[in-house]
Order: C-alpha cells, then structure tokens, then sequence
C-alpha cells in the first residue's frame, strides 16, 4: 500500500479551491493500489485530518406547516365529499399526531374505547406504546366499529383489508386537490401540525414525547417516572381546541 503520510503531506500545501481535485486523487489512488474498505476509510481519515477539512453541521428542514385557513379548507373539502370513514380516519390520524404506518396497522382488538387510547403494536423502532385520541372520538370510534362490525383492522378498504401508506398518501392528495391548497399534503404533516399545536398549548416537551411517540436520550430518565395517564388530562384540553378550530370550518 503507497505510503498514507507522504501523500497527504503534499495534500496540505493544495488551497481550498484544490479539495475536489485532492478527493478525486485519493479516489484513483485507492483504486490503483486495490485498497480494501477499511484502509480507504483510513485515507480518507488521514486525509481530512491533515487538511483540517471538517464535515458541514446538517440543518433539519423546518416542516412546512398548512395554515389553519388551509386546514380548515381541507378538512371541509372531505365533509363536502360525504365519506365519513375518510373523514374518521384522517381527523384520527391528526388528532393523535400518530405516524401513517402505524395507522394502517391498528387493529380492532387495540383500541380502548372507554380510556381513550390506542394499542400501538410494533410502532417506530420495533417498539409498542399507547396513543391518545379525543374524548369526543370514543363515541365516533364506537359507532365506526359497529357500522364494520367484521373489520378486523381499525380502518379497511374496500377490499376488506388494512390500507396501505401509499393509498392513505394517495386520498390525502385527493383531497388537498378538491381543496384547492396548492402547498404540497402529506400524511405526517398532520403529525406536524398537531405537535406544533401541543407545543403552542403550553405542553411540555416530556408530555408531547409521551404522546407523539418520538424518542429522546435526554428525556429518558424522566420516561421512567412518568406515565401516559399523568399528561392525558394536559392532551384532552389542548386537542380540545384543536376539534373547535376544524368543527368550526363546517
């Protein structure tokens, strides 16, 4: 193998403007010399070390929130079109901020009508939880369940089996269309939107990763101490708000 320090020393004398010309070096050295993965990840370490280069920070993009005009359209434009179960589904889905693919997996035997709360099996990181949903659902859920009294899942198709996460992307672009809101509609946005409004109520971030589901290191020792039950009464009241802002649209 050619010698790593001798030819990284003539890579420092290079200026800035020569780095892309320094990489494609060491990409057709490490070819010649028929390095293996782990010496090329040697150079390359080397490499950045001697130029001083430094991996840039990633900046996670902001979501791109609807405004609550825009909800509002979107969610009138599903009552318009008269398919209650795609009306249930999707104010379930923002409601309980839950993620697409474990809403197409909730079964009928996972949900808890009278503490209004959901079994999730196997969510995000192969891990099981309990979502919340609106008081006011408990009785919605009930008569959904009884008007499909054979489901075995939460929400079916017309096929009589769980939805896929492209066929719930694909209505949820049906209906942004209807509405006519040109910003791009997605799933987890609703996820977004009821986080951001869990936040602007004045719940703490410990409350809103219990209920969202995400996970955090620092939050951790806290998780230990703290169950579903304590921040239920804080999620009641804040989504509360949330149903006045929709109901309002119709």
């Amino acid at each position: 193998m050619f010698d790593t320090t001798e030819n990284c020393d003539d890579f420092v004398s290079a200026n800035d403007n020569a780095k892309s010309e320094i990489v494609s070096r060491l990409v057709s050295m490490a070819r010649k010399e028929r390095l293996d993965y782990g010496e090329f990840l040697y150079v390359c370490q080397q490499a950045r070390r001697k130029l001083g280069l430094r991996r840039p920070k990633r900046h996670r993009k902001l979501p791109q929130l609807l405004s609550e005009s825009d909800l509002k359209r979107f969610f009138r434009a599903i009552q318009e079109c008269g398919d209650v179960e795609h009306e249930i589904m999707l104010r379930f889905l923002f409601f309980t901020s839950i993620r697409v693919s474990e809403l197409v997996n909730i079964k009928v035997k996972d949900v808890d009508l009278g503490g209004c709360k959901v079994f999730i099996d196997q969510g995000k990181g192969s891990k099981d939880r309990y979502i919340l949903f609106p008081a006011s659902f408990r009785l919605i859920l009930s008569s959904h369940l009884q008007s499909h009294a054979k489901n075995r899942y939460l929400f079916e198709s017309v096929r009589f089996g769980p939805y896929t996460t492209r066929r719930i992307q694909q209505i949820v672009q049906e209906y942004r269309t209807k509405a006519g809101i040109e910003q791009r509609v997605h799933p987890h946005l609703f996820r977004h939107q009821m986080i951001t409004w869990l936040t602007r109520s004045g719940l703490s971030d410990t409350q809103i990763q219990l209920i969202s589901g995400h996970e955090s290191k620092k939050s951790l020792e806290i998780y230990q101490h703290m169950g579903l039950e304590s921040v239920e009464q804080a999620y009641q009241v804040a989504v509360r708000g949330a149903e006045q802002s929709l109901n309002s649209a119709a």
